[in-house]
């Protein structure tokens, strides 16, 4: 599950707690970034996103992946969609990220939650 593979970054063994739920996204001007054709049209290398951003913040350096994200949104993107750089995940695994998105339409993202099962409010956390 890609999902899962993001969260723990390989060290599935130890599953620190989180909460996972899905998501309803009607969102236009999404970039798809997930083949090298895709890439190209953007003027975006594979290596720009899969860079080490945790790296380049403990340098104090932009990270590529930023700078991409950056030079899109200054193209009105509101996200992209990326292959999955978690350890092990094979090529059919992507992400979605987003950078701008709300209750709205064209960015619209809403949680999915049918049963009303997720918390209202922070008094369901303490």
């Amino acid at each position: 599950m890609t999902a899962v593979s993001e969260c723990t970054q390989g060290f599935s063994h130890r599953l620190q707690p989180l909460t996972m739920c899905e998501y309803d996204v009607d969102c236009t001007e999404v970039a798809d970034l997930r083949d090298e054709d895709g890439r190209k049209q953007h003027g975006v290398e594979l290596a720009d996103l899969a860079c080490g951003w945790m790296t380049c913040l403990r340098d104090r350096r932009e990270a590529p992946s930023w700078l991409v994200a950056d030079k899109l949104r200054k193209e009105d993107f509101c996200g992209i969609l990326v292959p999955s750089f978690a350890p092990g995940a094979p090529a059919s695994h992507h992400n979605l990220v987003l950078w701008r998105w709300g209750p709205d339409l064209p960015h619209k993202v809403a949680v999915y939650d049918p049963s009303g099962r997720l918390p209202k409010d922070q008094t369901s956390w303490t």
